[in-house]
């Protein structure tokens, strides 16, 4: 965390295909206390996810699983190295029951809807380029056959570094989404098989191909590796950092949700695996926003940031989309429409320092805002001064930023499952080309750990000064409100992204 979509940002995800009117119908308290506790929202027969957190590094005590099963729980994994149990129970009190024993620090309902989740929400679809387009493109010698339509490539200067470095082979970017096509022409060069698993159930499952998304699942993970590291093979597209590695690491549902337990196994599995960025283009279903004050959402907010601080730790840089809702993350309230999303929302008013976009809001993560083919904030993309860290290309609509040609489309361009190419937009899109670029900081410093790679990212973005006023569509009004200087603002952090100072500095 296309257009709106599970994960939301549906959040951070703003597939776009269509236009971007269609697209962004997708997409990461009247007080925080306005917060609906998950558990009491499903009926007692209803079997429901938890995470239950204990003091890490000891595994769970035998006493706190033994209250587990009499509560009438189900432990499906432990990761004792961050104490975070993932328990299936169908007594609608577990979560209440649980903390009140010795040694539990947090638990909560990860979902509100039963297992596995019934509901299904519109991911968009992708504007597929057809046989006629891909005739229609115009080559351009030394490029991949589909480059002079990435005009995001330039934008972040990632074609000059090129010239340098494709990066390197060593680093491996882990997208952790709805699963990656690794027989993709474009990808499979590149793809890191040992990096890879599915993770939708919170325990990992290490079958071949099983981090693959489904034939009715979205595209969205595999258009997120393209952009990352499309290989620079005489085939397709070029990717930020064509000669990095990725990876595949489920999260998402069938139906779309991408729940606390498969965020937690996902970052886990790439600090366990050698991962050395992840990209995570989503929000943690069902709230949008997680409030402290609510012991289910405290839960889910604990047992993240202590998967994502770990991913850390064992030297990942965590790059997250910052959502597509055109939010003001550093407002004094915001309207959470949607949440929770697999049941029934309940529109609340949220205080944003204490409720949380997870895993995009939590300490260490790169938090990336959406710019459009005229390097100006995306027309959807959430902002905030002093939450936005940096911001890079997530297309726009054409109306609002049209590329200059050969490119035609204002959106991005990425791989699609089945061997096919096709835009999307969102800050869904802004962030790999975020992780692109910390790859080939990585590869030109192999040995910097995330701490330095994060500071030589946003010390090589190029200073973007506030769009001011900012009246996207023409219309006369103000559409958003920027602020902040020149070289730390609300609308671009640190500024754009730049790719050619990532390999010569």
């Amino acid at each position: 965390m296309t257009v709106p979509q599970p994960r939301h940002r549906r959040a951070l995800v703003i597939p776009v295909g269509m236009t971007m009117a269609t697209a962004l119908a997708f997409l990461p308290n009247a007080t925080a206390s306005a917060a609906q506790p998950a558990a009491q929202v499903a009926a007692d027969a209803t079997s429901l996810s938890y995470v239950v957190n204990v003091h890490p590094g000891q595994g769970a005590p035998a006493h706190v699983k033994k209250a587990i099963t009499e509560a009438g729980g189900t432990i499906v994994m432990s990761y004792d190295q961050i104490g975070v149990i993932v328990v299936h129970a169908a007594n609608g009190e577990f979560a209440s029951t649980i903390r009140k024993v010795r040694g539990v620090q947090s638990a909560g309902a990860t979902r509100t809807a039963p297992l596995p989740a019934q509901s299904t929400t519109d991911v968009g679809t992708p504007k597929v380029l057809t046989a006629e387009d891909l005739a229609e493109v115009e080559a351009v010698e030394g490029q991949d056959p589909l480059q002079s339509l990435q005009w995001d490539l330039p934008a972040i200067k990632a074609d000059k570094a090129h010239e340098k470095s494709l990066g390197s082979d060593r680093v491996t970017v882990a997208v952790i989404d709805t699963g990656v096509d690794d027989t993709h022409p474009d990808i499979a060069p590149n793809f890191d098989r040992e990096a890879s698993v599915n993770c939708v159930t919170g325990k990992p499952d290490t079958t071949d191909g099983a981090w693959r998304p489904g034939a009715a699942e979205s595209p969205h993970g595999t258009h997120v590796a393209g952009e990352i590291a499309a290989a620079k093979n005489g085939v397709g597209m070029t990717g930020v950092a064509p000669g990095v590695k990725v990876s595949g690491i489920k999260v998402s549902t069938t139906a779309g949700y991408f729940y606390t337990e498969a965020v937690v196994c996902g970052f886990v599995w790439a600090a366990e695996h050698g991962v050395d960025v992840t990209n995570n283009s989503y929000y943690t279903d069902p709230w949008y926003f997680n409030c402290k004050n609510d012991p289910d959402q405290k839960a889910l907010v604990e047992a993240i940031t202590r998967a994502s601080k770990y991913a850390e730790r064992k030297g990942a840089v965590n790059v997250a989309a910052a959502g597509n809702e055109n939010y003001d993350l550093a407002a004094d309230e915001i309207t959470d429409p949607v949440s929770p999303n697999d049941s029934t929302p309940t529109e609340r008013v949220i205080d944003p320092s204490e409720c949380y976009d997870i895993p995009t809001q939590l300490p260490g993560i790169v938090t990336v805002a959406a710019t459009g083919a005229k390097g100006l904030k995306s027309s959807f993309s959430n902002h905030g001064l002093g939450v936005i860290d940096i911001a890079a290309p997530g297309g726009d609509s054409t109306a609002y930023q049209k590329p200059e040609p050969p490119a035609t489309s204002g959106l991005i361009l990425g791989t699609l499952p089945g061997g096919r190419w096709g835009y999307m937009a969102g800050t869904s899109m802004a962030s790999p080309h975020v992780a692109g670029v910390a790859a080939l900081i990585k590869s030109t410093h192999p040995y910097a750990p995330p701490a330095l790679v994060k500071a030589l990212l946003y010390a090589e973005a190029d200073a973007t000064a506030c769009t001011d006023p900012y009246d996207i569509n023409g219309d006369g009004k103000v559409d958003a409100v920027c602020e902040g200087p020149k070289n730390y603002n609300g609308f671009y952090g640190w500024g754009t992204a730049d790719a050619l100072d990532a390999v010569t500095k």
